[in-house]
């Protein structure tokens, strides 16, 4: 039974997606595969985040090139099916598919690693071809040339060994074995490459230069294949009548390609409508997931930056350089979020870094948690306090309670305007996410509140807070009633409604607040 060469692996997993009810037509990507095969641009790594479709992909290549079934009747109605490219290309191929995340089970050493792929596809070959079988070749890549056909290579996962920091020693000869199978190879039809990281530029050049690299900062061709765009979604929540298009943008969308259209995470996406429910599906699936693994590599440099990002205030920032698979861990402000852009913790769209969406944004409100943080950390563990002050309507504690917060030392909380406000309100309420779901901006009523808390437990009282610089706390609280802002907590069934109106004298330095019952 083949491991690699020909299977039906790919096939019966592209059968399954491609019969989910919740199924985004991505074929049109095959018409640009077409047009590389047997050319110089035949070389192709696309490296994005992990839930982003990388292998749905890979395995769609796998089930239209594969010569070993037929699959017309899998892509018979979808897009690739109207190019003239089409008919030409469809199961007529030789397919070498390897996942390089197995490891083998006996062995933990790199040259077991090496070992593995070396005789999965060697076994496939001659138990393919039987006149080599009996011969003696130096490598793969003889044993390859020997066959005088051409193969497309469909490697998922490339950069497992490096980010998994498995044989580090290795990293440099693990690019040199894939060098040596692929590179000027006249049976190499075709080299469609996955991951998460970059490939790793070793001194002046790589050993795999001859590839085009496709990543989350610099892809002009592929971006819209990799996560869901809005028009994609829409449909999809036509298919189902529990959740809005609006709660689902909210909740995942936030990535744009390099003309501005917007890009979801898909996994996240089919989760929420399958379950009906929008909640985080950002599953850590290793430590290089996590916000506050990059974070902690310079948190004193980059804490001012991620306090405006939790308060959806884009950081000015140009990053050109990536991070890449066996790079050093990452020291200053533009390396660590350069790894974050390529993991996905982060967007990055015409010079502006921001969070991409709720689902991120908790990841983040967590990690200001961690003692490392020092004094925000710190008004994070206390924030219960001005919560309770606000249920018992105490103004004058949460203005005190938001004055020294102001105060602080944090040079992003010393500006005198509504954004630096926020900023306060955003890290005094923090812990009541527990509790709350705080929503920023929100359209309610006939304008936009500055900020709803909708209580999760029955028992509390709903929250809306409107901020005001060199005005009046009277003044906010007046906007709340004039502008209906209450009008979805009630549609809520929220009996019980508190108006905060918040203000801050610039010249004075001194908070002002008051608390209503609506």
């Amino acid at each position: 039974m083949a491991v690699c060469l020909n299977t039906d692996s790919a096939n019966r997993m592209f059968h399954i997606l491609a019969h989910d009810k919740y199924y985004v037509d991505k074929s049109g990507m095959i018409e640009i595969m077409n047009e590389r095969i047997n050319t110089m641009n035949r070389y192709i790594c696309i490296t994005k985040p992990r839930r982003f479709g990388k292998t749905s992909i890979a395995n769609m290549l796998g089930a239209y090139y594969g010569r070993s079934y037929h699959s017309e009747s899998l892509f018979g109605d979808l897009k690739i099916s109207k190019s003239e490219s089409y008919a030409a290309h469809l199961n007529q191929y030789n397919v070498i598919y390897l996942c390089l995340n197995d490891l083998p089970d006996a062995g933990n050493t790199y040259e077991d690693y090496t070992g593995l792929i070396k005789a999965s596809i060697t076994e496939d070959i001659k138990a393919a071809y039987p006149e080599l079988k009996e011969k003696q070749f130096r490598n793969i890549s003889d044993l390859l040339t020997a066959t005088k056909d051409q193969f497309i290579f469909i490697i998922d996962e490339w950069d497992y060994i490096f980010s998994h920091e498995l044989f580090p020693e290795h990293h440099s000869d693990f690019l040199e074995f894939l060098r040596n199978l692929l590179k000027d190879r006249p049976y190499v039809a075709l080299a469609y490459m996955t991951g998460v990281l970059p490939i790793k530029k070793y001194s002046t050049g790589s050993a795999l230069n001859m590839f085009k690299e496709y990543t989350m900062l610099k892809d002009p061709f592929f971006e819209e294949y990799f996560g869901f765009t809005e028009d994609e979604v829409k449909a999809l929540c036509d298919k189902q009548s529990a959740l809005t298009m609006d709660e689902i943008r909210d909740w995942y969308n936030g990535y744009q390609t390099r003309s501005g259209v917007q890009l979801y995470n898909p996994r996240s996406v089919v989760c929420a409508l399958e379950d009906a429910v929008c909640q985080s599906y950002w599953t850590r699936t290793g430590k290089m997931d996590e916000v506050l693994f990059f974070l902690k590599y310079n948190i004193g440099e980059v804490r001012d930056d991620v306090v405006k990002m939790v308060n959806s205030i884009p950081v000015r920032i140009e990053i050109e350089k990536e991070f890449s698979a066996g790079q050093e861990k990452p020291d200053n402000k533009k390396e660590i979020y350069s790894a974050m852009i390529i993991y996905g913790l982060l967007s990055y769209h015409d010079g502006s870094l921001c969070i991409p969406n709720k689902e991120l944004m908790l990841e983040f409100e967590a990690s200001l948690e961690d003692d490392d943080f020092g004094y925000v950390a710190e008004l994070v563990h206390n924030s219960g306090e001005i919560l309770n002050a606000t249920l018992d309507m105490n103004g004058d504690a949460v203005a005190a309670y938001l004055h020294n917060i102001h105060n602080s030392e944090l040079p992003i909380l010393k500006y005198n305007d509504e954004n630096s406000l926020s900023c306060v309100v955003t890290l005094a309420y923090l812990s009541a996410r527990n509790k709350y779901r705080m929503e920023r901006e929100e359209k309610s009523g006939k304008g936009f509140a500055d900020f709803i808390f909708h209580p999760i437990q029955r028992n509390l009282a709903g929250l809306i807070l409107e901020l005001k610089a060199d005005d009046t706390p009277e003044s906010a609280i007046a906007q709340i009633r004039n502008k209906e802002y209450y009008e979805k907590l009630k549609k809520e069934n929220v009996k019980n409604i508190l108006a905060v109106g918040i203000s801050y004298d610039t010249h004075s330095k001194e908070h002002q607040c008051v608390i209503e019952k609506l």
